[in-house]
């Protein structure tokens, strides 16, 4: 056992629309009033998140808080895999998919305290084993991989200014609308386990969360992030004209109901497509595909909120002060 329980919080200067770091020193005040010794760290470049993450494993700190959005998130968890540090998420971007599939409070529900609001849910928590994705490009996902549409949205919308992260979601819809009318679908060929399917497509999501798109689809409405398995949603088609359609069904839930939208459960995936196209883990944008995802089992510590709905995890979780061993870096 150890006699002080460390932690490092991570923090994006860059996420989220609004000045809220000036939050950051009394986030970091009230976990240590709860018996945490916090070390603050700040990104400074792509990718640093992971750097500063790998380190507090290093140091054997028990929990890494990290205050930014998915992005954010991203970068951290691929510095904590498979070690025992647990990530905390602390909602601080624009649209903190992860952190609504948690039921946490969001930066634009009008209270200037959400970072202590979070915190207080947090901290009567339970730490819970979250399965991943690990793709061919050595990274992994926590939230999604996904060739197409999307993907191309992301490479033309990303980043965005602090100006039109004001906006929200309309900010980031504006943005991608001319990608998005404009995009031509690729011919794909798509591995789930033993099944494969080829054809022109618009999207292809590999799913491990619910959420998507900013929080605008809740297209895996039934994903449990403890499940041995991912959902692959495939949207056939070429033109904006049919996504259109496939979205509003998706908006709507309807899109468990047609049979022009494909969906696929397992644990190894693959897409191929020519030409080749980018792709976006967690919102990252990547080049190119092909892309491998093979399911990593339980493979992320993450600290879930108290109230988290029930169905999200499918194992018991342990309560954060049960949780006392100080961290022990992967093997890897």
């Amino acid at each position: 056992m150890t006699d002080t329980r460390q932690a490092t919080l991570i923090y994006n200067p860059h996420a989220g629309f609004d000045d809220w770091q000036h939050n950051v020193d009394a986030t970091a005040g009230y976990w240590q009033e709860h018996g945490w010794e916090v070390t603050l760290r700040q990104t400074e470049y792509p990718a640093h998140a992971t750097i500063l993450a790998a380190a507090a494993v290093r140091a054997g700190h028990q929990l890494v808080l990290a205050a930014g959005g998915d992005g954010t998130l991203h970068e951290v968890a691929n510095g904590l895999l498979g070690s025992q540090t647990v990530l905390v998420p602390l909602p601080a971007g624009t649209t903190n998919c992860l952190t609504r599939d948690l039921g946490l409070p969001t930066p634009d529900g009008g209270d200037p305290h959400w970072l202590l609001d979070a915190s207080e849910r947090l901290l009567a928590g339970t730490v819970q084993q979250m399965d991943v994705g690990e793709c061919s490009n050595g990274r992994s996902f926590m939230l999604w991989a996904a060739v197409g549409i999307d993907s191309r949205i992301v490479e033309r919308v990303e980043p965005r200014s602090r100006l039109l992260k004001r906006f929200g979601m309309a900010g980031y819809v504006a943005k991608a609308t001319m990608p998005f009318l404009f995009y031509r679908g690729a011919h794909m060929r798509i591995s789930v386990d033993n099944e494969t399917i080829e054809g022109d497509f618009l999207n292809v999501t590999v799913c491990n969360t619910r959420l998507y798109a900013g929080g605008l689809f809740n297209l895996s409405p039934h994903s449990v992030l403890d499940d041995g398995k991912l959902e692959v949603w495939i949207l056939p088609g070429r033109y904006s004209p049919r996504m259109m359609l496939h979205s509003a069904q998706i908006v709507a839930g309807r899109h468990y109901d047609r049979n022009d939208i494909l969906c696929f459960s397992g644990r190894h995936v693959i897409v191929e497509s020519e030409p080749a196209q980018p792709y976006h883990l967690d919102g990252e944008l990547n080049r190119s595909t092909p892309i491998t995802c093979t399911l990593q089992e339980r493979f992320l510590r993450i600290l879930a909120p108290q109230g988290v709905p029930e169905d999200l995890f499918q194992e018991v979780g342990v309560a954060l002060y049960d949780m006392v061993e100080p961290a022990v870096a992967s093997a890897a």
